[in-house]
């Protein structure tokens, strides 16, 4: 017997963690779903950092894309009638020439052969399936619905991953912007201020202050240029402490939320994540107080997750979900009285979809106004800043040279 240390849900959606003997992982895992737990995590006792270690590099050799491909292409297998075990078999031929994929459909594979579920198959993977996709899954295998599941986390994934391009296409533009400016501005002060620097010093004039600043500048980057590469280690440790400890990341979740123009577009990307998962959740079928569990773990923002626990102590007590949330005061009027209606129209699900639809719309426009904004900044402050460098070398040049402006 092997003594493991699990993290599961209950059925009242707490998160409890224990530790237990059991033969193997397979038989602990199958024990806590017969008495009405959602394993969340199962490790061996003893070895929580090494394991969480490995299952971190196990994960990222798998893909959000491949994740997706992987479920579309199941379903696709599945709605020609194939049986799972044939459609993984198909899988695996189709994936010869990825490894690590090719691997992980394998280990499915052996599992289901061996007569487990397809949902503790892809839990058996480590952290590769979150927790909302194996409840789903879960969800659909109860149901005789797998092929459904499959299909809107098909749907959930291409949704997620369109909107994360959206942002990311967006930024290119600014990012090439600034690399711009300070590559300019690094060319301008590293070798075209030095080349000023020998006239001006045997001229054994005072020079204006502006040029003193400019030329000041260029010394200290190139005499100092090294420092930045501790800098940058520095500020990345700390952002890392800060994110590490909850209290600190829940003052820098609050802090994020508050910061002017992208404050507001990351409290859409929670709304429209929270809406999106949980409405998906509760089509499937899974009760509102575990998928309300679940969708807490998912949400990036520490804060807003914090503030879903008012709305689990209220459905705990025989409360509603709207009420909780409208006093947390963290999600838009707008959200609160789509939810509101749905929640007394009792087609929650349908208007939490339409929640996360409208909020999808809104970040793509929030991020077109914010780039309209940017850019000109940008190009207006590379501008000035080249200029004004331009002009302190002119001012030492007619100082030198006893012109009066």
């Amino acid at each position: 017997m092997t003594l493991y240390h699990f993290k599961a849900v209950t059925r009242d959606g707490e998160t409890i963690e224990e530790e237990r003997e059991s033969p193997n992982e397979m038989a602990l895992m199958m024990k806590l779903q017969e008495e009405g737990l959602l394993p969340i995590k199962i490790q061996v006792a003893g070895t929580g950092l090494s394991s969480l270690l490995r299952l971190g590099r196990r994960g990222n050799k798998i893909s959000h894309k491949q994740v997706t491909l992987f479920t579309r292409e199941l379903l696709t297998l599945l709605e020609a009638g194939l049986p799972l075990d044939r459609a993984l078999t198909v899988l695996l031929e189709l994936t010869a020439e990825e490894a690590d994929f090719n691997a992980m459909i394998g280990k499915i594979l052996d599992k289901i052969k061996g007569g487990a579920q397809l949902s503790d198959a892809l839990e058996a993977q480590g952290p590769i399936f979150t927790r909302f996709y194996l409840n789903l899954i879960r969800a659909g295998e109860a149901g005789g619905a797998l092929e459904v599941v499959l299909d809107r986390l098909s749907q959930y994934l291409d949704s997620s991953k369109e909107l994360k391009d959206t942002v990311s296409t967006a930024m290119i533009y600014p990012i090439i912007l600034v690399i711009m400016a300070l590559g300019s501005l690094l060319l301008m002060l590293t070798f075209v201020v030095p080349q000023f620097t020998e006239m001006f010093d045997s001229a054994g004039k005072e020079l204006p202050l502006p040029t003193q600043i400019v030329v000041g500048s260029a010394d200290a980057i190139r005499s100092y240029w090294w420092a930045a590469i501790p800098i940058f280690v520095g500020v990345s440790s700390w952002v890392r402490y800060q994110k590490s400890d909850p209290i600190r990341r829940l003052i820098w979740d609050g802090w994020m939320l508050k910061l002017p123009l992208f404050g507001d577009l990351m409290l859409k990307f929670q709304v429209a994540s929270f809406s999106r998962t949980l409405g998906t959740l509760l089509s499937n079928g899974v009760p509102l107080l575990a998928a309300l569990s679940i969708v807490k773990d998912t949400l990036e923002n520490r804060l807003v997750a914090q503030k879903l626990e008012l709305a689990v102590s209220s459905l705990k007590e025989g409360g509603g979900l709207t009420a909780p949330l409208m006093e947390a005061k963290i999600f838009p009027s707008l959200a609160m009285q789509m939810i509101k209606l749905g929640e007394e129209s009792a087609q929650l699900p349908e208007m939490l979809d339409r929640v996360a639809t409208t909020y999808d719309k809104e970040i793509k426009i929030s991020i077109q106004r914010l780039l309209a904004l940017l850019e000109p900044i940008l190009i207006v402050g590379l501008g000035l800043m080249i200029g004004g460098i331009i002009i302190s070398i002119l001012m030492a040049i007619l100082s030198v040279n006893d012109l009066a402006f």
